[in-house]
C-alpha cells in the first residue's frame, strides 16, 4: 500500500514538472443564424507565450496595458491558427470575445453564414510552434448527435470531420 502511495505522489510531481499541452475546440452549427459557433478552451499561460512569440512583444494576458490591444492580438493569433473549409471554400471567422477561468480561457468565434455542413475541414495549429507535444482536440456537433472528434498536433494540424 505504501508503494502505491509513493507512486501516486511521484506521478503528481511529474505532472507538475512536465505539464501537458492541450486545447479543446467545440464547433456547432446554428440553423437559425446559419453560422458556425466555435468555443475554444486554451490554457491562458500557454497562450500568453504564443502571443509573445507571434507578436514579437511582451503580452500580459491577465493584466494587459490595453485590453483592446490584447483582444486584437488574440484575434490575429486565433484566426491565423484556426481555419475552416466547407466544400473546399474557406470560411470567414471573427472573434466575438473571451472569458477567463482559473487556469484557462474560453474564446468565442463565429463564422459568416454558411450552408449546413456535412463535412468540415479544419486547421488548428494553436500553440504547436511553442509546444511540440501540443494536442488540439476538435469536436463537431452534428445536430443532436454525439460529437465527432479529431486530435490535431505537430505534423497533423489539418483534419476532416464528417457526419458520414
Amino acid at each position: 500500500m505504501q508503494q502505491i502511495y509513493i507512486f501516486m505522489v511521484s506521478l503528481g510531481w511529474l505532472a507538475m514538472v512536465h505539464p501537458f499541452h492541450i486545447s479543446l475546440t467545440e464547433i456547432n452549427f446554428n440553423p437559425k443564424s446559419e453560422k458556425l459557433e466555435i468555443s475554444q478552451k486554451i490554457f491562458w499561460d500557454d497562450l500568453e507565450i504564443a502571443l509573445n512569440n507571434f507578436h514579437k512583444e511582451p503580452v500580459d494576458f491577465l493584466n494587459p496595458e490595453s485590453p483592446v490591444k490584447l483582444e486584437k492580438q488574440i484575434e490575429d493569433y486565433l484566426l491565423t491558427t484556426n481555419e475552416i473549409w466547407i466544400s473546399g471554400k474557406p470560411i470567414k471567422l471573427k472573434l466575438l470575445g473571451y472569458e477567463i477561468e482559473e487556469d484557462a480561457a474560453w474564446f468565442y468565434i463565429e463564422s459568416e453564414a454558411v450552408p449546413k455542413p456535412i463535412t468540415l475541414k479544419v486547421k488548428n495549429s494553436a500553440l504547436i510552434e511553442e509546444f511540440p507535444d501540443q494536442k488540439n482536440i476538435v469536436q463537431f456537433f452534428f445536430e443532436n448527435q454525439s460529437p465527432i472528434s479529431i486530435i490535431l498536433g505537430k505534423g497533423a494540424e489539418i483534419g476532416e470531420l464528417s457526419k458520414d
